[in-house]
């Protein structure tokens, strides 16, 4: 990987996109949202590696993957937004640019959901745009990387 790749990482659930509460999560799958950023990337001048898990482990070990072979990471932690202290920590060890997404507006949602556990760890949190905001993340994620190298 060059030091212009972006990794995008989608935690649990992420994978039934277009098909699970498409009122609330949209009708976009994986696949679609993965190819409108990988066109949108490209067009900045950027990579990326789109990835999706359910196990938090699997997320813990990308974020410190990323670490050491990305410009920065967007990520949308699904379900483990509100509970993931091993991905919090992750997060806080990780020293590249770091965007928070999710499809939803979360404070709009369920009580229990209102709170994430990830974000103090980020940069920067978008979220209520559906899959425009993985759009919107990769915009903020080149505006932050070029403050950086300034």
């Amino acid at each position: 990987m060059t030091a212009k790749t972006i990794f995008i990482l989608n935690g649990p659930n992420l994978n039934l996109l277009g098909a699970r509460e498409p009122e609330i999560y949209g009708r976009d799958t994986l696949a679609d949202i993965e190819a409108a950023c990988a066109a949108a990337a490209k067009a900045s001048g950027f990579e990326i590696d789109f990835r999706q898990s359910n196990t938090e482990g699997t997320l813990v070990d990308w974020v410190q993957e990323a670490d050491t072979k990305a410009a920065g990471l967007i990520i949308n932690p699904g379900a483990y937004t509100h509970t993931s202290i091993a991905l919090l920590d992750a997060l806080t060890a990780a020293t590249i640019a770091k965007i928070e997404l999710h499809l939803s507006n979360i404070h709009a949602r369920e009580e229990f959901r209102k709170h994430s556990v990830t974000a103090s760890a980020a940069d920067g949190v978008i979220m209520g745009f559906g899959a425009a905001g993985y759009i919107l993340a990769l915009d903020a994620l080149k505006s932050l990387l070029e403050k950086r190298s300034a």
